[in-house]
This record gives C-alpha cells, sequence and structure tokens, in this order.
C-alpha cells in the first residue's frame, strides 16, 4: 500500500469512529484532523469534502457489512439457529467495539447512526442505506425459505414473516441496545424470534 492509500484509509477509519461516535452533524474537519495529527487542507486533499468522505466510509462500510453476512447466512449446511447465534455475534462484536466497559451504552452502528441523519446525506449515502436494508431481506428470505422447507421451523411459521422480523431486529440493533440500556435487549430480541420460529420441546415430543 502507497502513502496516498495509507492516508486515505487512515482518515476513513477515523472518521468512521468519529461518525458512529457523534454522527454527522457532530464529525468535523477539524476534529479529524486533530485527532490523526494532520492539517485539514490534508483531509481535504484526498476527499475534497465531507459529503464524499461519508459517502466512502458508508460504502466502504455497508460493503464489508454484506460480506460478512453473506458468509453467516448463505450457508445451506449451517442450521438457521445457528445463523441466528452468529448474527447475535456479529452485532455484539461491533457493540464492544464502541462499549468495553459496563456503563451506558454508547452508539456502535455506522448505519443506525447515519439513518438518524439521512437528510444531510447524499443521494448516494441514501441509495447505500436502502441497498442494505433490501440485502438483508434477501439475505433473511432466501435462508429461512431454506430452513422451513429443511423442517426447521414450526409447521404454522411463515418463512417470509421471520425474514421480517429479522430485518427489523437487524436494522435496529443499535437503537435496541440504546433504549434497553445493555446488550441485553437485543438478546432478548433474538430469543422472542426464536420463540416464534422453532418448535418448543412440546412440540417437538408429540412429532
Amino acid at each position: 500500500m502507497n502513502d496516498v492509500s495509507e492516508s486515505r484509509t487512515s482518515i476513513k477509519r477515523q472518521a468512521l469512529d468519529l461518525l458512529v461516535t457523534h454522527g454527522y452533524r457532530g464529525m468535523s474537519f477539524a476534529d479529524l484532523a486533530s485527532s490523526l495529527g494532520i492539517t485539514r487542507a490534508n483531509v481535504h486533499y484526498h476527499f475534497g469534502s465531507k459529503a464524499k468522505l461519508i459517502d466512502e466510509v458508508l460504502t466502504d462500510y455497508v460493503d464489508a457489512t454484506l460480506r460478512r453476512l453473506e458468509q453467516i447466512w448463505t450457508s445451506d449446511d449451517t442450521p438457521f439457529r445457528d445463523k441466528l447465534s452468529a448474527m447475535l455475534e456479529h452485532s455484539r462484536a461491533r457493540y464492544r467495539v464502541f462499549n468495553r466497559t459496563g456503563h451506558t451504552p454508547r452508539p456502535w452502528s455506522l448505519i443506525s447512526r447515519l439513518r438518524q441523519d439521512e437528510d444531510m446525506l447524499t443521494q448516494s449515502g441514501r441509495a447505500q442505506l436502502r441497498r442494505f436494508t433490501a440485502e438483508l431481506h434477501r439475505l433473511f428470505d432466501e435462508s429461512a425459505q431454506h430452513a422451513h422447507a429443511s423442517g426447521e421451523f414450526r409447521t404454522e411459521t411463515t418463512p417470509s414473516a421471520i425474514a421480517i422480523l429479522l430485518v427489523a431486529i437487524v436494522d435496529n440493533a443499535a437503537s435496541i441496545t440504546m433504549a434497553d440500556n445493555s446488550f441485553g435487549g437485543l438478546e432478548a430480541a433474538y430469543q422472542a424470534l426464536e420463540v416464534l420460529a422453532f418448535p418448543s420441546r412440546a412440540d417437538l415430543t408429540s412429532r
């Protein structure tokens, strides 16, 4: 990696942290430059404007997140329940990056943060948020349909409904933890989804 690429990568990495912590309005080129020990002119040289920088950061974040979710959700050999566990652990890892103590939870998702400031994003930025949600729908629906066909779900379970509920949970994961003041709220949401989707022990015994 050359010096220009390293500089751009460092700026985007720090911008990501500041955006998650402070939001669109709370991240400035001045704070970004100060935290990196460089000049504002240097940031402008690489990205031109705050909007262009945020577009790149968001696109990179969505791409990386979707790559990881593809790994979790496209394996037909992995039970749906195990995919849910992997999804929850993925969120827990992100949560812990910004919440290393047991105090009141801090924001931890760039997508959740920028949804709050969606009116300030460029058309490209808003399209990235829509793309993320659309891909969640596709991944979860395909996996739920496979699980239902494989007999993993309750007989009366509608796989498309499970997919829709899971999209709502994942798309609002950060908000759920903030409202509950802990990661436990997100765990509870996944547990509730499992109750709806999977047979109980009594159901299994009666089969």
